[in-house]
């Protein structure tokens, strides 16, 4: 199903782009600007089983987005610069924010580097725990389980569900089904006690994934020092904030805030919601936002900025730059605005 839908949004694309729709469709809908969501920066891969691929790309085609962005005559600009726009209505100028979610170690060992190239600030969104070494990555221990097994068992509605996992297309519609199953589950409380399990069961160590790739206090404190470089919260545990109750997910807001401050003595003033489409994030959860002074909070909802968005700036859509469209075809429809326009049905603002 996942492939499916690959395929239905690569044809979409490749369609605006060869009918040359996107560029005459530019003009009106590329907005005011855009702010681009990454996770991982890093050398491809060669593992034929990589279902987390959307969420890494690799140094060179960053550079080729750095490029083609400066080439369409956009600012880069800071989330700090991008709410004082939108704030005092200065879309005199087109910009771009670039925002990376989660606080990889690879944001520091190969974004910034390319980052300081074409001297582009950029935001970093830290779960806290993740730099505590305490968190866990699910998605990552789920990939690393079907990739050892051969076969996979969970319990799903009370009854056992056994997956074949002996080759490359069975681990992908294995890690499909488990992947869209714990999406149901009623909180992140069962979705980790699950994948632990599943771990146990496996052999693979769960708990070491977030020390092995992200970024801990001791690391952070001097990235963010780089002039280029904003830290911004995620939540403590990078849970579904709309699954938590009014107090779990105010805690989770507020303290992740203030751990980034204390450790890092530096103000935290945006947000990024964790999964962040209609089902993590929607109005309770940017009233929140407001409510705890954060300036801005992003959204994975997708969308360009438009000057509308300047009444909702807790509730801000990301251009996700996904690793399964690394071309420089898909990129420049994505900047046009035709491909997200489309998908929106051609409403300026989603912020319900």
């Amino acid at each position: 199903m996942k492939q499916l839908r690959n395929n239905v949004i690569r044809a979409g694309l490749d369609a605006l782009y060869y009918t040359g729709a996107h560029r005459m469709l530019r003009p009106f809908l590329a907005g005011v600007g855009s702010i681009f969501m990454l996770h991982h920066v890093r050398p491809a891969r060669d593992d034929m089983f990589q279902p987390n691929r959307h969420l890494e790309i690799t140094p060179n085609f960053l550079r080729e987005v750095l490029a083609h962005v400066r080439s369409l005559g956009v600012d880069i600009v800071s989330m700090d610069e991008a709410h004082r726009r939108m704030h005092e209505r200065d879309f005199s100028r087109r910009f771009a924010c670039f925002t990376f979610d989660d606080g990889y170690r690879d944001n520091r060992d190969h974004a910034l580097p390319v980052m300081r190239e074409y001297k582009a600030p950029f935001t970093v969104y830290v779960a806290s725990d993740f730099a505590e070494g305490t968190g866990r990555l699910w998605w990552v221990a789920l990939e690393r389980v079907i990739a050892k097994a051969r076969t996979i068992e969970i319990i799903r509605d009370g009854a056992a569900v056994r997956l074949e996992a002996g080759d490359t297309a069975a681990k992908q519609r294995a890690f499909a089904q488990v992947h869209d199953w714990l999406r149901t589950l009623r909180d992140d409380t069962e979705v980790q006690r699950a994948v632990s399990d599943l771990c146990a069961r496996h052999g693979v160590d769960g708990a070491a994934i977030a020390r092995e790739l992200c970024m801990s206090w001791n690391e952070l404190k001097p990235f963010a020092g780089d002039p280029l470089v904003t830290i911004g919260a995620h939540t403590i545990s990078h849970c579904n904030l709309a699954r938590e109750s009014d107090i779990n997910a105010a805690c989770e807001m507020r303290i992740s805030r203030e751990r980034i401050e204390n450790k890092l003595q530096k103000s935290a003033r945006h947000f990024a919601y964790p999964y962040g489409d209609r089902t993590a994030a929607a109005a309770r959860e940017f009233s929140m936002a407001r409510e705890f002074g954060f300036s801005t909070a992003v959204t994975t909802r997708p969308g360009m900025l438009f000057a509308e968005n300047a009444e909702h700036p807790t509730a801000l859509p990301r251009i996700s730059l996904n690793g399964n469209y690394q071309s420089a075809r898909f990129l420049t429809v994505l900047t046009s605005g035709a491909a997200t326009a489309m998908w929106n049905g051609f409403r300026r603002v989603d912020a319900a």
